[in-house]
């Protein structure tokens, strides 16, 4: 069984900080159960460009309130506490934030929490 808490992971390796974001990573890779869980915050005011070529990934909003554009689609989408997405096409995407975005994130296969996002807003495919 695995039992760690937020005050756990912040100020620890486990705590991922870029220019747009902080990323509390409660589950990776090493931990063995097959998908990697985050709560991550995105800062009021930015603007984030991902594409994740190598992961599915899936966000649910408990705080604040920001945009979603599916790049490939066209699409514009309202974020929200109580919504959720996930990039099952691996679609490049922004996420405006209007305010602190707080997501829940699940990403498989895995994260190992070295992971930072490249020029084109992919994280790497890592082994643990």
């Amino acid at each position: 069984m695995i039992v760690r808490t937020l005050a756990d992971i912040e100020g620890t390796e486990r705590a991922v900080e870029g220019p747009t974001f902080v990323s509390r990573r409660f589950l990776l890779a090493d931990d063995g159960v097959g998908f990697s869980f985050h709560d991550t915050v995105l800062y009021a005011g930015t603007t984030t460009n991902m594409w994740y070529a190598n992961h599915v990934e899936a966000v649910y909003c408990i705080e604040g309130t920001g945009e979603l554009e599916d790049l490939v689609n066209e699409k514009t989408y309202q974020i929200a506490p109580g919504t959720l997405y996930t990039l099952n096409g691996h679609e490049k995407h922004v996420l405006r934030a209007h305010e602190d975005l707080r997501m829940m994130c699940v990403f498989t296969p895995p994260l190992t929490g070295q992971e930072l996002h490249d020029e084109n807003g992919t994280y790497p495919l890592l082994n643990s």
